[in-house]
Parts: structure tokens; C-alpha cells; sequence
């Protein structure tokens, strides 16, 4: 009886280490490296942090070791604090700094996905981040117009709306996909938008950033005063022209350039 606990416990052993063998290498080169003990979790605090902070770019996953904790964060009440934080200063910005022409073409510009539209439930059922983008597999799920809305936004939304200001969605989702999005976004409660604007054929060989400038760059063109941008990726917001005031919301799931 005890020879056999023995062996359950020394497979137990051995199977545990074997798990976190990777994330305990990454974690004891950081230790010696600052001179402290880093858990698993600063250390994945540490890499969506700088996330945000656009130090970290151009990544294709998530590090296998973070899958777990960003799928705990995606899902959790600190990303909703987070967001709302962002809504919040985007409130107090509107409040105290625009003088809004009411001319008919004060305007403000939003991200669709992951502004807008969530797309976790998509990235739930494909590893949060830690495997490579299959792109036909995320526009089929876009075909179903299921994502639902992020509440934040949607009031921060319909508040500017309220007001008058003229309501610019702009997507780097592609044009076939247009039909879809339009009927998930108003199942999801946004109507009333001004234009909609994704990616035609001709885009398609632009980096993210550059059309999105370009977007920009035509409505100021057509006389818009664009008084804001609300995204989730730095190429939303990024790169001249822009507006008079950006805000970015979490998300450290995906980079798009």
C-alpha cells in the first residue's frame, strides 16, 4: 500500500514538473536577471502591460506560458475596469475639452471589433491568443454576426450620438463582410451611425494603419471635425492625420499593423 502511494506520488511528481518546466526556465532567467522572486503572473502582467504600452509589437501569439492568465484577464472584472476606465476619461475629454461646432460635421470615430463588437467568444474556443490568427476561421465566425456588444462602449456610443455628434465606424474588417456586420451591430444595439467604412479590394495591400490613416485623411477632406478616435489597437489610432484626442481600450490578445 505504501510502495504504490509512493509511485502515484512520484508520477504526480513528474508530470508537474514536466508541466512547468518551460515557465519555470523563463521565470528563473528573470530572477537572476532582477534579483527578485517573479511569479508566473507578474511575469504575464508584465507582457500585457507592455502590451499597451506598445512595447511589445508585432507579435503573432501570445507567449504559450500567458495563454491562461490572458483568457483569466479577457474574462474577467479588471478587463471590464479597465475598459470603463477608458469610457470615463473619454466622458471627461468630451466634457471639458469639446466645443463641438454643431455644424453637422462633428464627428467621432470607432474600432468595430474589440471596440465596439467582442470578439472573445471567438478567441475563447481558440486559445486566447496563443495560436496563430486563421484568418478564414475568425471572418466565417464573423459571417454569423454573433459578437456581442461591449456595454461601455455602447453607452459612451449612443451618449455622443445624443448629442449630435456624427458616428464613423471604421473596420479593417473586409467588405464582403459588410452585410454581416451591419446586422450584428444593430442586433448588438448600434444604429444610427453616419457611414460604415471596411476594407474595399483596393486596401487589401495596405498595412492596417495606413488605410485608417487614409480613412482619416478623406473625412477631414470632406470637412469633418474629427473630435476623437476610441480603438483597441495602436494602428487605429495612430499615424497623421488624426484626431484632436485618442483613447485605446485593453486588449492583448492580437496585433494588427
Amino acid at each position: 500500500m505504501a510502495r504504490n502511494l509512493l509511485v502515484i506520488l512520484a508520477i504526480c511528481y513528474i508530470q508537474l514538473g514536466l508541466s512547468c518546466a518551460s515557465e519555470c526556465s523563463i521565470l528563473d532567467q528573470k530572477a537572476i536577471k532582477y534579483g527578485c522572486k517573479i511569479t508566473l503572473k507578474n511575469y504575464c502582467e508584465s507582457w500585457r502591460m507592455n502590451v499597451e504600452l506598445h512595447n511589445i509589437r508585432d507579435f503573432d501569439v501570445v507567449p504559450e506560458e500567458c495563454v491562461e492568465y490572458m483568457g483569466k484577464y479577457m474574462t474577467s472584472t479588471q478587463y471590464k475596469v479597465d475598459s470603463e476606465r477608458t469610457i470615463d476619461e473619454c466622458r471627461v475629454y468630451v466634457s471639458n475639452s469639446c466645443a463641438f461646432k454643431k455644424d453637422g460635421a462633428d464627428a467621432w470615430i470607432f474600432d468595430v471589433d474589440d471596440t465596439l463588437l467582442s470578439t472573445v467568444p471567438y478567441y475563447m474556443n481558440h486559445g486566447f491568443g496563443g495560436v496563430k490568427l486563421n484568418l478564414t476561421s475568425m471572418e466565417e465566425w464573423m459571417k454569423k454576426g454573433k459578437a456581442t456588444a461591449l456595454e461601455h462602449s455602447l453607452m459612451f456610443y449612443n451618449e455622443l450620438k445624443g448629442q449630435g455628434v456624427k458616428i464613423i465606424l471604421v473596420s479593417s474588417r473586409r467588405e464582403f463582410l459588410r452585410s454581416a456586420t451591419v446586422d450584428n451591430l444593430v442586433n448588438a444595439g448600434f444604429y444610427g451611425w453616419k457611414t460604415l467604412i471596411l476594407r474595399g479590394a483596393e486596401d487589401e495591400k495596405k498595412e492596417i494603419g495606413k488605410f485608417k490613416a487614409d480613412v482619416r485623411e478623406q473625412l477631414m477632406s470632406r470637412g469633418y471635425h474629427i473630435w476623437g478616435i476610441l480603438g483597441n489597437q495602436w494602428s487605429s489610432i495612430q499615424g497623421p492625420p488624426t484626431a484632436q484626442r485618442t483613447f485605446k481600450l485593453p486588449n492583448p490578445l492580437y496585433y494588427v499593423a
